[in-house]
Order: structure tokens, then C-alpha cells, then sequence
């Protein structure tokens, strides 16, 4: 076996010995004596007895090790020109005296806390301060909207809610101090405080239950870490659920840190000292993870960067922040370098900057399409490595791992499972396929460390979303095929979540939106292929009875009344610019809208007309409509 497979293999056979001996990368106050508790199932522990704090390891322990003096955070901005460095040290005590207003505000070890602020390194601050006091953050994505925001605080009932004046999207500036009044005028849960950034491009307006951030690190006393136990929680991640409300993915502190540290040089090469450029967002679990807590338990130097791969104000800015910042790794979606690739064919902002330092570049959050891995690959002359994983995996469940051992690519494939996965590609009935064959793409209980541990409020609902439909089995949602190497293919999804730029996003939550019109009787969204985004969602509407559908100039108004309301139910990530007027949505005879076959007609494939559908003639017209024949 080559150096990975014998990883793996320990990772499998002894489980106990493989992953104490990864925990040991961390300081606790407490060491485990075992790996995994397993006296609930499906309801595993890792490292139960074991008490650590994770902002501790993040900081305070490398600045005991003597490298206060190093680079922990640099914040690059192009859409302000602004750029500074944290050292180990300083960040310390920036995170520890936030803490500490944190305590000044009442909050304690098992709280929640929403930080609800943009790509800024007072959001990597806030994180931090909580993860210091024991106390549980829910990070909500800046361009989200009130109402979405609103559901968050409702679900987590934070004890303060951390927030700005505005974020920066491109060259618009977006004031969240007036979404996050209007997210709490909708929300029935009402936090004691509500801790602003006031940034200088504008100025928020305060109410009696706010408290300038600002003004309050000035008075801040700081906070000593707080010991947790490896199963306590250290956030609260949203993600889209298919019946519209989001799903709370719980993670816990000592499995989550474990496995990230593992990662860090296993996955991604990155080491103390050398830098990874992570261009994601602390909104989605790609920034939890390796913007925030992975370097930074590693005591690697992490890049925040605000802005926007192209346009901002070109598509060299990841290249200059590579070459300027000395970064080794650079992880992003395919989305960013189609983006790239359409402003830029031919590479030439890349070759303006130095790279012989970029080592190695990792694209997840969609499937990679073998045109933009070739495009990349030719362009920067190193490894161009996919991995798939999930917002509920919290780390990588398929990849290469060049930090053990660069495994053979294969374009479409982001090649093997990591330890502790346990993937299998099994039929309708639970059974495995053979090698090549497609089916749904399962992991065997227990996931490994760093891997959800439940939904939040919601045990019921975390094993009826991933653990019932195959028994002993996490449902990735996701369909595929395994080769005879060993090599997974994700080919896409098997529920109505899509992939938007590397975003997931419901579209049952859409529909949920587009019924809300008065006019609208019935509608379905799907998510249709496309060049630059993955997917985009596509609406179809059927109008009730009595409205005249056929005027031209009504059918543009309620295309932008539609979409207006899901830009401000949603927001604008959910990126739905087309809805067509249907005179009837093609469904099974049990009532069952034929979602997968719109979708595959969409993306241009010869879908047959299923044994199952209640009028023929319905798919036949909307092939029409998808095909451009008919408006």
C-alpha cells in the first residue's frame, strides 16, 4: 500500500489508536482516554471526558510556544484599499477583550451569540471571543436577507446579536444595521444587546439596545479561556433544508478541532508558519473552517480577504494577494475560476505576479468541470486538487491529500475518502452497487470527528434528514459512482438543495416565496446548469384562475414582482432572475411535481417521459418552454 492507503487503513481498523493519536496535536485540560463514545447511536461523542477550549488552542497556546510575533490573520480589502496584519499576539488580545465585553453583556458558557457581519477581522474576533467564553456562535452570511436572518434568531435565541453598519458587495455598499432592525421586528426573540461595528463608509443609527463596538473594547477587561468538554458545542451552522426552514448543524468542539488540525497538514500541506488563502466567507463552513479555526489551531498565517475574485477592481487580485501574502494553499469554488477564466482566458493577470510560492490550489463547493480543472492546471503549472465534502461534514469526505501523499488525478473525481469515512455508492434497497454503477452516496456510522453531532433543537429531524433512509447509513444527498480504484464521482444532487456559486440553497424555500404572490396559484424552481455559477435556479408559475396571463407587459411585472420577493425574502445569492408562466406544472399520477425530469430537460438532455406522470401532454409543452420554442 502506498503512504495514504496505510493512513486510511489505520483510520479504519483502529479507530481508538488513530484519531487519540490526532488529538494529541491539541493541548487539553482534560486528555481523552477514549476515542469514541458510542452508547447512544446514532448519537456518537468523540472524545468524551476530554475538556479543552478551542480559542486556546487557536491562539493562546502558539503565543505561549513563542511565536506571538507571527502573522495569524491578514486582512486583504481591496474594496476599501485597506490591508492589515495580526500577529498571534495581538489577535490574543483582541479576541480576549471582546470576550470580555461578551461577559459584560451577560454572556456565558452554553450561549448563543449571532454575528451577523461581513468579510472584516472583527468577525473572525467575535467567533473566537465566543469559542473563548464556551459560549455557542451562529454565523449568519451578510447577504442574506432580514427574513432569513430573523428565522436564525428565532431557531438559535442568541443572548447578543454582533453586527455592522454595512458590508461591501463589489462596488455597492449594503447597510445591514436597518436588515438587522427589521430582522428583529420580524423575529419573536428579543437578545439583550446588539454589538455594532461602525465602519467609515456608513454610519448607523443606534437604538437603546445597541452598543458601539468601538466604545466597548475600549472599556473591555479580558477574558481567560474557559474550559469545555469535547462535546459541548462550538456553533451553530445553517443550512438549507428542503422544506424551506433551515437546518441548524450542531459542531462540536474537541472531534471539530481534531479533525481540522489533522486536515491542515494532511489535506492541505499548511503547516505553522506558511500561509493558506481560503476564498470563501466566515458565512459558510468553508470560512469556519479553513479561514478561522483550521490555520489557526495549526498556527498557519490565514488571508481574509473582502472582495470579489473578479471586479474588484480585476481578476488579478487572487493573484496578488498570493504573490504579496506568500500563501502556499489557495482553496476556492470552480465558480471563482470560471469567473476568472471568462474575464480572463488567457491567464494574463496571472503571469503579472510572482507565484513560484503558490504550491497548491483546492476547489470544493461544487463539482469541478473538467474544463475549468484543465484551464487551471495549464495556467498555474501545480496541482489542481477538487474535494467534496458539506456543511454537516465540517471537513473533507473525499479528497487528495498532498500532505501525505499526492494521489493520481482524475478529472470529474475529487479522488478518495479521508479517514474515518467510510463511503459507499448503494442502490434504492440499501445495497452497494458494483464498481461504475450510479446510486446514492452513503457514509457508514460513525463519522468521523468533526462531523455534525445533531441539529440543533432538533433530534428528530437530524435522523430523519440523513439517518433513516438507509439503516446504519448518513445520507450525503448526493448521487455518484465509485471506480475500481477506489475513486468517488459526485455526480449532483438527489433533493431539491442546489448548488448556486458554491452557495447551497433551497429551492423549496423559493417556492415557498413565489407561492406568496397573490397571483400565483402553483410554481416550482429548479436548478438548471449553468457556465459561470454551477446552477441558477429557473421558476415556473401557474397563475389561478381569472388572470390574464397572456398580456406581455403583466408577465414582465410579475417577473420582477417574483423575483423581487425572493431577493427580499432570500436575498440576492439566491441569484433567480428568470420566471416563466405555465399553464400547468407536469407531475406523477400521486400529485409529485416531475422536479428531476424539468431539470433534465433544461440541461438539454432527451429525458423520457416517465411510466408515472398524469398528463403527457403537460411535459411536452414545458419541453417547449425550457427549449426557447415557446415563451
Amino acid at each position: 500500500m502506498g503512504a495514504f492507503e496505510d493512513v486510511r487503513s489505520a483510520s479504519m481498523t483502529d479507530r481508538e489508536e488513530f484519531w487519540l493519536a490526532a488529538a494529541k496535536a491539541l493541548d487539553w485540560y482534560r486528555p481523552p482516554e477514549r476515542a469514541l463514545d458510542e452508547d447512544d447511536p446514532p448519537f456518537y461523542r468523540w472524545f468524551p471526558g476530554g475538556e479543552l477550549n478551542v480559542a486556546y488552542n487557536a491562539l493562546d497556546r502558539h503565543v505561549a510556544g513563542g511565536r506571538g510575533g507571527q502573522a495569524a490573520l491578514i486582512h486583504d480589502s481591496p474594496v476599501t484599499g485597506t490591508r492589515r496584519t495580526y500577529t498571534y499576539a495581538e489577535l490574543t488580545d483582541e479576541v480576549a477583550r471582546f470576550a470580555g465585553v461578551l461577559r459584560g453583556l451577560g454572556v456565558g458558557k452554553g450561549d448563543r451569540v449571532v454575528v451577523y457581519l461581513p468579510m472584516v477581522p472583527e468577525a473572525v474576533v467575535a467567533m473566537l471571543a465566543c469559542a473563548r467564553l464556551g459560549a455557542v456562535h451562529s454565523v449568519v452570511f451578510g447577504g442574506f436577507a432580514a427574513h432569513e436572518l430573523a428565522v436564525r434568531i428565532d431557531d438559535a435565541t442568541p443572548k447578543v446579536v454582533v453586527s455592522a453598519s454595512c458590508g461591501i458587495e463589489g462596488g455597492r455598499i449594503l447597510e445591514y444595521k436597518p436588515l438587522l432592525d427589521r430582522a428583529l421586528g420580524l423575529s419573536a426573540h428579543r437578545p439583550a444587546a446588539c454589538v455594532i461595528l461602525q465602519r467609515p463608509q456608513v454610519r448607523a443609527a443606534m437604538g437603546p439596545a445597541d452598543v458601539d463596538w468601538a466604545e466597548a473594547m475600549a472599556a473591555a477587561v479580558p477574558t481567560l479561556p474557559v474550559p469545555v468538554r469535547s462535546s459541548d458545542p462550538l456553533y451553530v451552522l445553517y443550512t438549507s433544508g428542503t422544506t424551506g426552514k433551515p437546518k441548524g448543524v450542531v459542531r462540536d468542539s474537541g472531534g471539530y478541532a481534531t479533525a481540522l488540525a489533522w486536515s491542515m497538514t494532511g489535506v492541505y500541506d499548511v503547516g505553522p508558519g506558511q500561509a493558506i488563502f481560503t476564498a470563501s466567507d466566515v458565512g459558510w463552513v468553508v470560512g469556519h473552517s479553513y479561514i478561522v479555526y483550521g490555520p489557526l489551531l495549526t498556527g498557519a498565517t490565514t488571508v481574509l480577504y473582502e472582495g470579489k475574485p473578479v471586479g474588484t477592481p480585476d481578476a488579478g487580485q487572487f493573484w496578488r494577494v498570493c504573490a504579496e501574502h506568500g500563501v502556499r494553499s489557495l482553496f476556492t469554488a470552480p465558480t471563482a475560476f470560471r469567473a476568472l477564466r471568462k474575464e480572463d482566458p488567457h491567464g494574463e493577470y496571472a503571469r503579472r505576479y510572482a507565484l513560484s510560492g503558490l504550491k497548491y490550489l483546492f476547489l470544493a463547493g461544487e463539482r469541478l468541470d473538467p474544463e475549468t480543472y484543465h484551464w487551471a492546471a495549464d495556467l498555474l503549472g501545480i496541482p489542481v486538487i477538487d474535494h467534496w465534502w458539506q456543511t454537516e461534514t465540517g471537513w473533507p469526505i473525499v479528497g487528495n491529500p498532498v500532505g501525505v501523499e499526492l494521489l493520481p488525478v482524475k478529472p470529474g473525481s475529487p479522488a478518495k475518502p479521508m479517514p474515518g469515512w467510510d463511503i459507499q455508492v448503494i442502490d434504492a434497497d440499501g445495497a452497494p452497487v458494483r464498481p461504475g454503477e450510479d446510486g446514492a452516496i452513503v457514509a457508514r456510522l460513525p463519522l468521523p470527528p468533526g462531523a455534525l453531532l445533531t441539529l440543533w433543537n432538533d433530534d428528530d429531524r437530524f435522523v430523519r434528514s440523513y439517518l433513516s433512509a438507509f439503516d446504519g447509513c448518513y445520507l450525503t444527498g448526493d448521487a455518484g459512482h465509485i471506480d475500481s480504484d477506489g475513486y468517488v464521482f459526485v455526480m449532483g444532487r438527489t433533493d431539491d438543495v442546489i448548488n448556486v456559486a458554491g452557495h447551497r440553497l433551497s429551492t423549496g424555500a423559493m417556492e415557498e416565496v413565489l407561492a406568496t404572490h397573490p397571483d400565483v396559484a402553483e410554481c416550482a424552481v429548479i436548478g438548471v446548469a449553468d457556465p459561470l455559477k454551477g446552477q441558477v435556479p429557473r421558476g415556473f408559475v401557474v397563475l389561478k384562475a381569472g388572470v390574464d396571463g397572456d398580456d406581455e407587459g403583466y408577465r414582465r411585472q410579475l417577473r420582477d414582482e417574483l423575483v423581487g420577493l425572493v431577493r427580499d425574502r432570500i436575498g440576492a445569492v439566491a441569484s433567480l432572475k428568470q420566471v416563466t408562466v405555465v399553464a400547468a406544472l407536469p407531475k406523477t399520477r400521486s400529485g409529485k411535481i416531475l422536479r428531476k425530469t424539468m431539470r433534465g430537460i433544461a440541461d438539454g438532455l432527451d429525458e423520457p417521459v416517465p411510466a408515472t406522470i398524469e398528463d403527457a401532454g403537460v411535459l411536452e409543452s414545458l419541453r417547449a418552454v425550457l427549449r426557447g420554442q415557446a415563451r
